[in-house]
């Protein structure tokens, strides 16, 4: 026999028995005074909990009920998602409201339609439509139930009334109790009208037989069978550990005991409902020993949920805090939120004050992260000013091919952008893009360059080479000395070589050096006044050397400004090595000059 429990306000239609649990035949029907579990007695004793839904999650969860054959049935489960549902838009709303005056925005002025505030009205209203058209669907079972169970009675008064010779009368009230029983729901209206009457017709029946004693010791044998297997079951329900599944099946035994196990003979009326009545008693003491739990588990709730608030307030009121911390706490705060929302219900009078000192926790750490990062808008306006100045210098530079200058600069720049500060975030990826881009386009400018210029370093490494091979060929012939003269000037006017070939400047300079001492030293009759030859010569000698070292340096010098594009001496790079040349060159001038005075014996 199937047992509805889905709607509370639909009672089945339960025979009533008296305190005995038997119908009595020559006595008025009494009502029962047994206790019976009912869906809202569940319902007061586990209530599912939502709050650790999402909006997303449960406005899903309404979808899936109101997409049920048997929508209706779930008003209850429905009702509590919708207002859920209701609880979280009005927090985000209200949430949005705080920020929008955080701002100083005036109260007046703040709309803000929350995006799922449409879908959840259209679940509201599909699902009341589903609820009515099931309320008309079952105003219409009820009625048809109702014409069932009047012809049922109407059977029943035949029988006792009008039964025809040779009729099994058992049989036959067993086929009409059992159809009574499996008959579907009526109004609660019509219930307790129809119930009466159902019994009066039974009481007559039973007078009718006139102590039938073969017809009433078949019923009352039936019926004690029927109990003692209900006791039986209901002995077993106090080992059950599940203390709700045991509640609901005792709910069933009472159905079953009400609607299948009477009457029975007196000798065990009195005895079998006490029986029953007492493990019923002792099954219902569990209902405490369930609440006792829940309690105790909605009270360890509270005292985690409490801690989690009381660490959300530590994260909101810092010693000390900076940017690192704030970003850490931000992930701190999303955790413990979850872990919130996660955790079960709470006692219910301190439920709202729980929920509202959460929820006011989480607006204070808003506006301390928010005050701290105003606080930093200012030192961002500067950072970010400081890094448009890189970025227009940069920019300024980047086709420029002044390479020794150039590269340097841009390395610094690079080296400068990494110490300045963050930037406003609307900023950051822009100015990053614009500087990096500067950046790039020097650098493959350079790349290219360097590739290009490559070829022609190893074409001036050749000139170089056949120069100094004829260098080394040359001896102290006469004209030699106008040969190196004219070597070393067109040596000068070579570029530069591959950075792999740079020791052949040290070969030349080392040759140049060699080369001047052979053909300079024995050109000149060498006096001076109150010298020896050998002294005079020794001087000689000395000076020479120097003109040799310093005609080497300048030389190495001016090798080194060849490397430059177009060098200057506005070059600030450049400038103390034009003031080292210049300085060398009127040294060499003034030895010159003082060789000269003692090869012209002045």
């Amino acid at each position: 026999m199937n047992i509805e429990n889905e709607n509370p306000e639909n009672e089945n239609l339960n025979p009533e028995i008296n305190n005995s649990g038997n119908q009595a035949i020559n006595e008025p029907v009494k009502e029962e005074k047994s206790e019976i579990i009912t869906d809202s007695d569940h319902q007061d004793v586990v209530e599912e909990n939502f709050s650790h839904l999402s909006l997303k999650q449960t406005l899903d969860e309404m979808e899936h009920i109101v997409n049920k054959d048997d929508a209706a049935h779930f008003s209850k489960k429905f009702t509590e998602l919708k207002e859920h549902a209701h609880h979280k838009i009005s927090d985000e709303t209200e949430d949005k409201k705080h920020d929008y005056l955080e701002q100083g925005n005036p109260e007046e002025h703040f709309e803000f339609h929350h995006p799922q505030s449409s879908k959840l009205s259209a679940l509201v209203n599909i699902f009341k439509e589903k609820q009515d058209k099931f309320h008309k669907q079952q105003e219409a079972e009820h009625h048809q139930n109702l014409e069932e169970r009047l012809a049922i009675i109407e059977r029943l008064k035949n029988l006792y009334t009008s039964s025809e010779p040779g009729v099994n009368l058992f049989k036959a009230i067993r086929e009409i109790k059992e159809a009574w029983g499996n008959a579907g729901q009526v109004a609660k209206s019509e219930f307790k009208n129809l119930n009466n009457n159902y019994f009066h017709h039974l009481k007559m029946f039973n007078e009718m037989l006139d102590l039938n004693k073969e017809y009433l010791e078949q019923e009352f044998a039936h019926n004690l069978e029927k109990r003692q297997h209900i006791i039986q079951r209901a002995k077993e329900l106090l080992d059950e550990k599940v203390v709700q599944k045991a509640l609901n099946e005792l709910q069933y035994l009472h159905k079953l005991w009400k609607e299948e196990a009477e009457p029975v003979a007196e000798e065990f009326r009195e005895k079998t409902w006490e029986e029953f009545k007492e493990i019923s008693n002792k099954i219902h003491e569990r209902k405490s020993e369930l609440i006792a739990v829940i309690e105790s588990e909605q009270q360890e709730n509270f005292e985690k949920k409490s801690k989690i608030i009381e660490e959300l307030k530590a994260l909101t009121a810092p010693q000390s805090a900076n940017h690192s911390f704030w970003q850490q706490a931000i992930k701190q705060v999303e955790d413990l939120r979850s872990e919130f929302l996660k955790i079960g219900p709470v006692p219910k009078k301190f439920s709202n004050q729980n929920w509202t000192d959460f929820k006011q926790t989480l607006r204070n750490f808003n506006s301390a992260k928010n005050d701290f990062y105003k606080s930093l808008k200012g030192s961002q306006i500067d950072n970010l000013q400081a890094k448009q100045s890189l970025i227009k210098t940069a920019q300024d530079n980047m086709s420029s091919e002044d390479w020794e200058t150039v590269v340097p600069l841009f390395k610094k720049l690079q080296e400068d952008w990494k110490k300045i500060g963050h930037v406003p975030r609307n900023q950051a990826n822009r100015v990053w893009d614009d500087f990096r881009d500067a950046c790039n386009t020097f650098f493959k400018n350079y790349r290219d360059k360097n590739n290009a210029v490559g070829d022609n370093w190893k074409e001036n490494y050749k000139n170089k080479r056949i120069l100094l091979d004829e260098l080394k060929a040359l001896t102290d012939a006469e004209g030699s000395v106008e040969k190196i003269e004219q070597i070393k000037n067109s040596w000068n006017a070579i570029g530069k070589v591959p950075k792999d070939k740079l020791s052949i400047n040290t070969e030349f300079n080392k040759t140049l050096r060699e080369k001047l001492k052979l053909n300079r030293i024995n050109e000149f009759d060498l006096k001076e006044e109150n010298l020896s030859e050998s002294q005079l010569t020794d001087k000689a000698r000395k000076i020479k050397n120097q003109v040799a070292e310093l005609e080497s340096e300048i030389v190495q010098l001016e090798n080194n400004l060849a490397f430059f594009t177009a060098p200057t001496r506005d070059n600030p790079l450049l400038k103390d090595t034009y003031d080292k040349l210049d300085s060398k060159k009127e040294q060499l001038e003034s030895l010159k000059l003082s060789l000269h005075h003692i090869i012209a014996g002045e």
